[in-house]
């Protein structure tokens, strides 16, 4: 006999003071089993609170599931659990995914026999339906198979199942709820046969606004900049624009000029100390800002701006601007600043790592010895960020290798990509900007579907140039998900993690 239910059911989401009682409910349903870990947990929440539910019944959690958004294409293997969440961080959740999954569900035992499984099912759908997602997919066990083990292999049990001759105690309610299996997908394990299923959106539309999509190609110009000296602004402006078109003509999305290229405008300031010098340079900092902003609009293109002086309150620092193509503008200032920045220049240091959204996706800037720490690109990826732009000044090859072998450091260990760009020639008049030394590039993973050392394309040493490259974001995906290693995905976090104190 069904039992019958003595009081309502509520259907919410779960909230961080829910772990005590999930923790009991999967004792329950899993006597041998783990939970996610607390942290693990939160960051569910933190990243996708809608996604996480759960059903009250009698002030007690008695369903819970967990679920993320993910695009389709980028996995093959949904009964991987630990890949497909993330090993349960879910940091691989897309906002803009067409695909939600369900990683978990968890029904208490005594209450297994009322099918409550459904409601969590249709409150998916339901939110399937608001974010305009293709599909649902579910992976679990098939525990009728055991039953049917000596007579049926795993696929032959689940084409059996598929085709209602068999009738297994989870995919009927599955079924029941529109689910379907569509393809003969399975894992055998000791308690059975695994399946995925998919639950279709009838009501899901195609977004077919190129600007509001996600790219999957990006298209960046380097610049590597001649240092020398100049007569007036408006030879700087010329020089820059230049390299603005050529990148617009070649449709490039981003164009990246190097740190600090503005020390060129010294050439028309009288020799004062250095410190003086970087004040009276960051009073041109109105007029750069006012110069790249009309140079995106124009030409329609983002560009990093190098970076430039500027004083903010009683403090000089060191900022990389983003000049959207839209007409925005976002800062990121130097969070390391060198031993000779900060004795010749007074420079200050910033605060917090910045990951800016843009039309051809997440960015972020690392400022020349920025690149050096590996801590502050970890925290810009796991922000989203799947480029990182550093504009770099060095005056040797020491310290150009330096930002170079980091740059390629940080791009394999994050699977991202990292263009540089940096100065060339001399201002042998101008104190503390004398040489320079560079050769920009734009650098990959190093795994088959990228380039074999690394290097998607760089300049020839110290002559004034520019590369463009285009470099495909879904190859980042593919090799986070099944590159011959997973450094993103492996990183034991278990044993240590970045924290970030900033905002």
């Amino acid at each position: 006999m069904a039992k019958i239910l003595s009081g309502p059911l509520k259907l919410r989401n779960i909230t961080d003071q829910d772990y005590p009682a999930l923790l009991k409910l999967n004792g329950l349903c899993r006597p041998n089993g783990t939970y996610w870990r607390e942290e693990q947990f939160l960051e569910q929440l933190k990243i996708f609170s809608k996604g996480q539910l759960c059903i009250e019944y009698q002030g007690e959690i008695v369903v819970a599931s967990n679920s993320l958004l993910v695009k389709y294409d980028h996995y093959t293997d949904w009964n991987n659990a630990k890949l497909v969440s993330d090993n349960g961080y879910i940091r691989n959740h897309d906002p803009k995914g067409d695909t939600l999954c369900c990683i978990d569900l968890m029904v208490a035992p005594k209450l297994s026999d009322l099918s409550l499984e459904k409601r969590i099912y249709k409150s998916l759908k339901k939110l399937a339906t608001v974010l305009n997602v293709k599909k649902i997919i579910i992976a679990g066990p098939t525990p009728g198979h055991q039953k049917n083990a000596s007579d049926l292999s795993e696929e032959e049990y689940l084409k059996q199942v598929s085709k209602k001759k068999i009738e297994d105690p989870i995919a009927k309610i599955q079924f029941s709820s529109g689910f379907s299996i569509t393809k003969p997908h399975y894992l055998a394990d000791k308690r059975g046969g695994r399946v995925w299923l998919e639950w279709t959106n009838s009501d899901y539309e195609e977004d077919y606004d190129e600007f509001m999509s996600e790219p999957t190609q990006v298209r960046i110009c380097v610049v590597q900049y001649k240092m020398r000296k100049i007569s007036s602004f408006e030879e700087f402006v010329t020089q820059c624009e230049f390299f603005v078109d050529t990148a617009a003509d070649y449709k490039s999305d981003f164009v990246l000029f190097p740190e600090l290229f503005t020390t060129q405008l010294l050439s028309l300031i009288e020799p004062v100390d250095s410190q003086l010098a970087a004040k009276k340079l960051a009073e041109y900092t109105p007029r750069y800002k006012e110069m790249f902003t009309q140079m995106a609009l124009k030409h329609d293109v983002n560009i990093i701006g190098g970076s430039q002086f500027e004083i903010v309150g009683d403090h000089l620092y060191n900022i990389a601007y983003l000049f959207r193509r839209n007409g925005t503008i976002d800062q990121q200032y130097k969070i390391h600043v060198t031993p000779n920045e900060r004795r010749w220049w007074g420079v200050s240091p910033g605060n917090k790592v910045e990951v800016f959204e843009t039309d051809r996706g997440k960015i972020a800037i690392a400022i020349c010895y920025d690149i050096e720490f590996p801590e502050l690109v970890r925290v810009a990826v796991a922000k989203g960020a799947n480029i990182i732009f550093v504009p770099f000044n060095t005056d040797e090859r020491y310290g150009y290798l330096r930002v170079r072998n980091c740059a390629m450091a940080r791009a394999i260990e994050n699977q991202i990509y990292v263009a540089i760009s940096g100065c060339t020639g001399n201002l042998p008049q101008v104190e503390n900007t004398g040489i320079h030394y560079a050769q920009s590039g734009i650098f990959t993973p190093c795994d088959f579907p990228f380039a074999r050392d690394g290097i998607a394309s760089e300049t020839n040493p110290n002559t004034e140039t520019l590369i463009i490259h285009d470099v495909e974001l879904d190859l980042l995906h593919k090799s986070r998900l099944a590159g011959t290693t997973q450094n993103w995905n492996d990183r034991r976090t278990d044993l240590f993690e970045v924290v970030y104190k900033g905002t």
